[in-house]
């Protein structure tokens, strides 16, 4: 009996997610994502005292940024958001980024909407390569837990990562590690095929394989390593 309603909630997180990102303006949407990617990510980290830890990006095996994730709910709730992962390659270099998309749905008394900017750190290949094969579910498929944040990092985590997701909000302003056990992740095929060409797959993506890369894409890919190096 829920799951017509929670379907419901997520058609319209779905439909409302353009209108809260802002007016197109020209942009090109997939252009626009790979951006608004690249800014929460510079963003953040510019902030060293509140960025993910710089040992953490280290060991990241994958990185997502998903800005906007919308979070709407009365009794029924649910997020959705879309946003980018690129997986680092074995010479330490990043992947140009695969697009992929945030869903989720609860239960329980809420109310409202609001918007949060989303970081996802794998630690280890595992979650990556569920991803790469289409989708999995934070918690269920790989475990996951609030991420350090800052100096603070070696206190909460005694210096080790076990986790194999560490996740980030930014709402507001205010920038913490928050736990998003149930939330799926997905490859958005889509759009990856609108910006890469036809018959692209994540995995070509990831692999190098793909012989048109825009400016954004090259921008976010750059940003990465800039603070991971």
């Amino acid at each position: 009996m829920l799951l017509r309603p929670l379907r419901v909630l997520l058609m319209l997180l779905t439909l409302l997610l353009p209108f809260v990102a802002g007016a197109q303006d020209g942009i090109d949407r997939d252009t626009q994502r790979a951006q608004s990617a690249t800014r929460v990510l510079s963003e953040i980290q510019m902030a060293p005292d509140r960025a993910v830890p710089h040992s953490l990006m280290q060991v990241a095996h994958a990185i997502a940024v998903i800005p906007n994730v919308i979070k709407a709910g009365l009794i029924f709730g649910g997020r959705f958001g879309e946003g980018l992962v690129s997986i680092k390659k074995p010479d330490g270099t990043w992947s140009d980024p695969a697009y992929i998309r945030l869903t989720g749905a609860s239960v329980g008394f809420q109310a409202g909407v609001s918007s949060t900017d989303v970081i996802l750190v794998f630690t280890n290949e595992d979650g990556v390569k569920r991803l790469i094969h289409g989708e999995f579910t934070i918690g269920a498929d790989a475990s996951a837990a609030a991420g350090p944040v800052g100096r603070y990092a070696n206190v909460s985590t005694n210096g080790h990562f076990d986790a194999a997701i560490y996740s980030y909000s930014r709402s507001r302003g205010l920038f913490a590690g928050v736990a998003l056990d149930g939330a799926r992740i997905g490859i958005d095929n889509a759009a990856d095929q609108r910006v890469y060409g036809t018959n692209v797959t994540a995995r070509r993506v990831f692999d190098g394989q793909v012989k048109q890369v825009p400016p954004a894409i090259v921008e976010f890919r750059n940003t990465l390593e800039e603070y991971t190096q």
